[in-house]
């Protein structure tokens, strides 16, 4: 039962009360028993001779809050739950290779799922009921927790056999989908049925993928983004800038305080569930540099920064790592913190100010997103845009740049009025893999954006990030995958190392400091040690050494982030290209077969995987600049190379000094020991001179920036 707290006896506690998951701390004070994932758990249901009712979700799930405020903090259904069950509470974010096996079988046994998930099992683990958010009583075609628990209870002590048998069953469907099946490497046609099949389903009016909800998915605008490069399609480009614009301009962007919302509910982009990912800033973000690189239209450059605005400000801890998440709910009431009644804005901005905000934004004193909305959002708003700023601009007899003067004006002044509300809550947990994305985003804008490597302000906090997870969270190459309270934890998962390989070698490019290439290497090979399968090839997604939750489960497919293994897919193939190390292209090889079977039946939920087979088919680039990093000429060269779009290359610094004079170059030095053949690339006359070689061709070396540029666009 709930123990008294020793410091507030008034309190009382579970058994999470000294856990370190913002979510699970949520839950330290419901009447409901509830237990973290442990041995604890399960030997206490195995000597009750109780089933386990294991429910997983996150601290900003908006429904997640619903189930919590209407059942599990109801003392009769908490006492309901406690007499019937042994309850454990997982954090998704903190745990997904728990989440990813139960939600897999939930998904197996509905055909559906999301959070909260809810799964009741043995003591053994082995799940016979699956669901997803549950309200407290049964009605409108839903049934109830209640009824759940009461006839759960009633099977567990009369049917026992039929349940158990049940379970058996799930263990070995879910046996067979995860069984693999291997094949050749992947044929370059296969990125052509990639595209196809994605037009197939792209909203030509409303831009994404779909005609009902629409989720961000930047993998599949980076991948179309390299078709484009690749075959010169103009529609594959115009559908990026049709959803990218139109994200833009939706309600999923927060237009006051800048990020984006996690998905929204309706094909417009307008109704957002409010909640922030870190990991959407970071792979959103990527999609609009790129953009930015490919048409040099400011408008994604602009998108870009506002969102590394709202991270760099909102998100980073003071130790240096991002944290995960901001709420959906404030108050307990979902967008409150983001929505706006028109005599909001007018009573901030004034009646002139406030009316040109409100065409803008398309504001109502009604309220501008359904008629059907009761209670507190009666007359709200969210800010979203239905014309182009030159209609707008043209009927208050303003030229476009005035009019973005006056909206920026505007938006600050509704920022600072935002800020007295109450904000929501922060999951403040440090979580490998999402800061590996975002220091692989922050160093992509600091290559693009920066005018110099040496240091600006998104190198200088990509570094920071990277430096706190290797000083915080990683030991005798290692990782850990989650940071809270001073204190590192929880093994890391296939998604920690590939992503902060990723953001290595984004870093290194961003940098030249060959320190990180280093460590890329090094954690590349603890994957190879711990996570691949050597009887099938490709990864798992957990270690050899890790907690085995039913069975070691290899994820291809790309959800809301791409998949561990094909993000690993494309870091192998550059640190083959960078190293010269035949193990890594050949694991890169196997990799790829190891999955071809199953991607050739599902292309378009493998798009980052299609971007690093679009790399292994090439043309790729290695580039090699040999010059004083201190030179014009060298500064130069580089940030020309980085600026164009050109996906499909590397670039490696051989830093040579034209004087013996200290220089910033000494931390640039060692590049020699991650690639040898460097070494022998020196300058010509004594200028910084650039090697390039393609997959079965080399240049000859040159001083011209426009040779080169040439020889890696035809």
């Amino acid at each position: 039962m709930n123990k008294k707290a020793d410091e507030n006896p008034e309190k009382t506690y579970n058994h999470l009360k000294n856990e370190k998951s913002p979510y699970l701390i949520q839950h330290a004070q419901n009447p409901v028993d509830w237990y973290p994932w442990g041995e604890e758990a399960f030997k206490k249901a195995k000597e009750e001779d109780k089933p386990i009712f294991l429910s997983i979700g996150y601290s900003t799930c908006h429904w997640c809050h619903v189930m919590a405020h209407e059942s599990f903090e109801d003392p009769e259904i908490g006492d309901l739950i406690n007499n019937t069950f042994v309850a454990v509470k997982v954090d998704r974010e903190e745990r997904p290779d728990i989440d990813s096996v139960y939600m897999t079988i939930c998904q197996l046994m509905t055909g559906t799922g999301g959070w909260p998930l809810t799964i009741i099992m043995t003591p053994d683990k082995e799940p016979f009921f699956a669901g997803t958010y549950l309200p407290k009583e049964t009605g409108y075609g839903s049934v109830g927790l209640r009824d759940v628990v009461l006839n759960v209870g009633d099977l567990w002590r009369n049917e026992r056999d039929e349940l158990l048998n049940s379970g058996h069953q799930v263990l070995e469907v879910l046996e067979d989908v995860s069984s693999q099946i291997t094949g050749n490497e992947l044929d370059p046609g296969t990125i052509n049925k990639t595209y196809y099949s994605l037009s197939r389903v792209f909203d030509d009016e409303n831009g994404g993928f779909g005609d009902f909800q629409k989720f961000p998915t930047p993998h599949n605008l980076t991948f179309l983004l390299r078709y484009w490069k690749r075959t010169g399609s103009k529609n594959a480009l115009q559908m990026v800038l049709k959803t990218l614009d139109a994200m833009a301009e939706g309600g999923i962007y927060d237009h006051i305080g800048f990020g984006f919302h996690r998905y929204s509910v309706d094909p417009q982009w307008l109704v957002p569930h409010f909640e922030k990912m870190l990991y959407d800033q970071a792979l959103i973000s990527m999609v609009y540099i790129e953009a930015f690189q490919a048409t040099e239209d400011r408008r994604y450059r602009k998108i870009a920064e506002e969102i590394f605005e709202y991270v760099l400000r909102d998100m980073k801890s003071s130790e240096g790592g991002f944290y995960s998440a901001e709420d959906a709910d404030t108050e307990g009431i979902e967008g409150k913190f983001y929505l706006w009644k028109k005599h909001e804005i007018m009573d901030v901005l004034g009646p002139d100010d406030g009316e040109v905000i409100s065409n803008v934004f398309n504001i109502r004193e009604t309220g501008n997103f359904g008629s059907e909305l009761t209670g507190e959002h009666v007359g709200a708003n969210i800010f979203h845009m239905k014309e182009p700023l030159d209609s707008t601009a043209e009927l208050y007899h303003l030229n476009v740049d005035e009019l973005k003067r006056k909206i920026e004006i505007s938006r600050l002044k509704l920022f600072e009025a935002r800020r007295k509300r109450v904000h929501p809550k922060k999951d403040d947990k440090v979580l490998a893999d999402w800061n590996g994305l975002m220091v692989a985003a922050l160093s992509k804008a600091s290559q693009v954006f920066g005018e110099d490597f040496r240091g600006n302000i998104y190198s200088e906090a990509a570094e920071s990030a990277m430096n706190f997870i290797l000083d915080e969270m990683c030991m005798d190459d290692k990782l850990f995958h989650r940071y809270r309270d001073g204190e590192a934890g929880i093994p890391g998962t296939l998604d920690d190392y590939a992503f902060v390989v990723w953001g290595l070698l984004e870093l290194y490019e961003a940098t030249f400091k060959p320190g990180y290439l280093k460590k890329a290497v090094l954690l590349t090979e603890t994957l190879l040690n711990y996570f691949w399968d050597d009887l099938n090839g490709g990864f798992y997604f957990t270690a050899s050494d890790s907690e085995q939750v039913l069975l070691r489960e290899k994820k291809t497919y790309d959800g809301a982030i791409p998949s561990g293994n094909s993000v690993q897919f494309l870091n192998l193939l550059k640190l083959g290209m960078i190293t010269e190390n035949q193990e890594f292209k050949v694991k890169a090889h196997e990799l790829e077969e190891s999955f071809s079977t199953a991607i050739k039946k599902a292309p378009t939920a493998h798009t980052k995987f299609m971007e690093a087979l679009d790399f292994r088919v090439g043309p790729s680039y290695s580039v090699v600049l040999a010059g004083d990093p201190s030179c014009e000429d060298t500064v130069k060269i580089i940030n020309s190379l980085k600026k164009p779009f050109i996906p499909n290359r590397i670039i490696i610094l051989n830093p040579k000094l034209k004087s013996k004079v200290e220089s910033s170059s000494k931390e640039l030095s060692g590049i020699k020991d991650v690639s040898k053949s460097v070494e022998v690339k020196g300058m010509i006359d004594n200028k910084a001179t650039v090697y390039v070689c393609s997959d079965k061709s080399c240049q000859t070396p040159t001083h011209s920036l426009e040779d080169v540029l040439k020889f890696m666009d035809d």
